[in-house]
């Protein structure tokens, strides 16, 4: 017997059950040093510890290379939105996006406060419903970067693989919904954000990967607090960070590693959602909402035949225990989160769900 349900959200998202029970004992009383976690100075050495192993994780899990710097900053995801055309926008430069949906939008929207941007494909016109073609992508010339979502959380879609940019110019990636989800080659990217509240922990931090010469670009007359060489300078402990968050990603980040590593992660994420796309694809009132060969393995998108039946199927789904499942505001229908740290068997659990409401509200003649 289980008191918790069955969580589909976007964010902040299922997190590991062995790592929630980790983290109540370290809350109370972490390390035999008689403080929990929330308490412990971000200048002792315990605290020192807990930082020093976070980024460890993320480096063995990734492969990922000195010359890159790893940094927990504050804001999450929106956060970055900012900080990245900050520190890299170049004055007389252009930065290019690839936008792939809300997010991407977002992140447009803010680089345009600070510099000359260039949108060198849009997936608009379908709706978001689809990646667009590699061969449909015009870059400006000699683009300072270009910046990319790799999974779409709102629309349901992801970059299967990076995109080709021009030699030199270096690949900005927002990972917030995928990151540590599938293998990583950081060495394709300039830079990569990720808020943590999808696959590596609680809300309101953003683990950076950066390379270390980017991290030099911004003007040193920035506000200290946006400045990524002052993250990287002091080790991400400049001001007090926020101490659990960053403790809840290490232990996160050592659960993937207990679990088999980020191949093992693919693989069940893989399969979690062909459960979930199989019967859709077979299903008579459910229907999912993105191309197939752009489908997202962490956010699974569908409908029903009305709006009216959507909103009935969300709340006898949250009734029964199937909790998080109403599509983003912007794109209505359902969504399903099948993040790192969801069980297949709440996905079991949904599709049963599905069968038996689709037995009870069949689809109306055409």
């Amino acid at each position: 017997m289980t008191d918790r349900i069955h969580n589909f959200g976007a964010g902040p998202g299922v997190l590991p059950e062995p790592v929630l029970r980790q983290a109540q004992q370290d809350i109370w009383n972490i390390a035999v040093s008689r403080i929990g976690i929330l308490e412990h100075s971000h200048r002792g050495k315990l605290f020192e510890r807990v930082i020093a192993e976070a980024d460890e994780e993320a480096r063995r899990l990734a492969d990922i290379p000195d010359r890159y710097k790893i940094l927990f900053i504050q804001g999450g995801a929106s956060q970055q939105f900012a900080m990245v055309p900050m520190n890299l926008l170049l004055p007389g430069r252009t930065a290019d996006f690839l936008v792939t949906g809300l997010w991407a939008q977002k992140a447009l929207k803010e680089a345009q406060k600070y510099g000359k941007t260039h949108v060198a494909v849009s997936g608009d016109s379908c709706k978001f419903t689809r990646i667009p073609d590699v061969a449909d992508i015009r870059y400006s010339e000699n683009p300072v970067y270009v910046h990319l979502t790799t999974n779409n959380t709102v629309y349901g879609t992801e970059w299967k693989s990076e995109p080709p940019v021009p030699a030199g110019v270096p690949l900005v990636a927002d990972t917030s919904s995928d990151m540590f989800s599938r293998p990583i080659d950081v060495t394709q990217y300039g830079l990569i954000y990720a808020g943590a509240q999808k696959n590596l922990g609680p809300s309101g931090l953003a683990m950076v990967i950066i390379r270390e010469d980017l991290a030099e670009l911004g003007l040193p007359s920035l506000a200290t607090m946006l400045q990524y060489r002052t993250y990287v300078k002091e080790r991400s402990l400049y001001n007090t960070p926020p101490t659990f968050a960053i403790y809840m990603v290490g232990q996160v980040l050592k659960w993937i590693r207990a679990s088999g590593g980020l191949g093992a992660m693919a693989e069940r994420n893989t399969a979690k959602a062909r459960l979930l796309y199989d019967f859709l694809d077979r299903s008579e009132l459910f229907r999912g909402t993105v191309d197939v060969g752009s489908r997202s393995l962490m956010n699974v998108c569908f409908r029903t035949s009305s709006s009216e039946l959507d909103a009935k199927f969300v709340a006898e789904a949250a009734k029964a225990g199937l909790d998080g499942l109403k599509g983003h505001r912007s794109a209505g229908g359902m969504r399903a989160s099948l993040y790192n740290a969801c069980p297949r068997a709440s996905v079991e659990a949904l599709v049963a769900f599905m069968k038996e409401f689709e037995r009870t509200n069949p689809r109306p003649p055409a």
